[in-house]
This record gives C-alpha cells, structure tokens and sequence, in this order.
C-alpha cells in the first residue's frame, strides 16, 4: 500500500503485472504529494528502477547505484504514459541517459525511486 493506505498490489506478481494500481494518483511520495508528470512542469514521471517488465535486473543499473554521471538505469513511468518501448509500465519504459542528476532530469524524471516490502 502507499503512503495514504490505498493497496497499489496484492503481491509482488500483481505488482508487475497489468492489474496492479499504480497511477500518478496513487505512486504518490513518502509524504503523500503527488509526483508531477507528463504534461506537469516539472516532468518527474521518470523512475529509477533498473529492473525489466517482470521486474528482475535489466543492464547494470548504474554500477548499482553508485555511478552519477555516464551510464544508464531503466526508468519506468509512475504516470503510465510517455515514450519508450514500454510507454504505459511503470518499472520498464525506457533507460535514462545517464546517472547523474542532470541526465535524469533531461529524461523526464528527478532520480526519484519506490521503495516496496512484503510481509
């Protein structure tokens, strides 16, 4: 559930797949903003997740996080729209084109990331 309650997936399986409630209503932040997205100025709808549509590893995800500047992490879209080869998934849209802030911003996103836990 996200920072409001409201369940975003029953398990990790519905998490990553099409009956999940991900939406930029609903992928809010850890104080219960809503994020930006596309068509908002700033575009934040970018996230870092560095993981393919099942959610497993894609690529290196910027060495693991530790790399700002070159490189790359897929980014998915928390809005469901956008561009890429994914538009509408939130954890596998497209890369960034890069790891550092400014890169990410230029993409379409602010280095945000969600976190998730299972009980």
């Amino acid at each position: 559930m996200n920072a409001a309650g409201v369940i975003v997936a029953q398990s990790v399986h519905d998490l990553h797949s099409d009956s999940n409630n991900l939406t930029k209503e609903t992928a809010i932040s850890e104080t219960g903003a809503v994020i930006s997205g596309r068509g908002d100025t700033p575009n934040r709808h970018d996230i870092l997740t560095g993981s393919d549509l099942d959610g497993n590893l894609v690529g290196d995800a910027c060495e693991g996080w530790t790399k700002s500047g070159g490189g790359s992490a897929m980014v998915g879209h928390h809005d469901r729209t956008g561009g890429g080869d994914h538009p509408t998934a939130w954890n596998s849209a497209h890369p960034s084109r890069g790891c550092g802030m400014e890169a990410l911003q230029a993409t379409g996103g602010d280095g945000l990331f969600y976190c998730f836990a299972t009980n």
